[in-house]
């Protein structure tokens, strides 16, 4: 496992999206809330990794990490207006948002508010496959050694910002479909922030 501080943050990007382009690579990030591995979301080699990572039910899915909605729409994702409503108020930032999907399954996606994430976004140029780093059903991880402690096995690369906040809450998670919002994980942006955004532009 490399490990990088984000010290020189081009060399450290560049050298990230490298890696992704290798089949299977899974990486360690940090993001405005917890510790979290990312991966290509194209890669299922990787995607089955992280989910052996973290002793993960493969019946749930991850998230996907975009710089934009215009990068998820020119991957064929399909935003409802509701759902982005929700972004252009809250994004980047702290809530996971999903939608109904073009296969007949949901997909879930976050704009982080990481400056490190989203250069490697943005660089890379695709969407990542993220979820947190902890084990399941193990705490979320703020620094890089509890999250490598958790993990069953490691990551390609390891991206150490130091210790993050414990006070911060895993994002918020809200289903939108059509006019139905549900809040699926409470979290940073609270639920009447939710409601109110959505009842303002209707």
């Amino acid at each position: 496992m490399k490990k990088y501080e984000l010290d020189d943050l081009s060399t450290t990007v560049n050298d990230c999206a490298e890696q992704l382009k290798q089949r299977g690579s899974v990486i360690l990030v940090p993001t405005e809330t917890v510790y979290g591995l990312v991966c290509d979301w194209r890669d299922q080699t990787a995607i089955n990794r992280i989910y052996s990572l973290k002793q993960r039910d493969y019946g749930k899915p991850f998230a996907l990490f975009a710089d934009s909605l215009a990068m998820l729409e020119q991957h064929g994702i399909n935003i409802p207006e509701n759902a982005r409503r929700l972004a252009e108020k809250f994004c980047p930032g702290p809530i996971t948002i999903i939608i109904p999907g073009s296969d007949g399954k949901t997909v879930g996606f976050r704009i982080p508010n990481q400056p490190f994430i989203l250069a490697l976004i943005e660089q890379y140029g695709h969407p990542l496959a993220s979820t947190s780093a902890n084990c399941s059903g193990m705490p979320n991880a703020f620094t890089v050694n509890e999250a490598v402690a958790m993990l069953d096995g490691e990551p390609d690369i390891a991206i150490d910002s130091g210790s993050l906040s414990a006070n911060a809450a895993a994002s918020t998670v809200v289903m939108v479909n059509k006019d139905k919002i549900k809040i699926i994980r409470t979290g940073p942006i609270s639920e009447d922030k939710i409601f109110t955004t959505i009842k303002k532009r209707q």
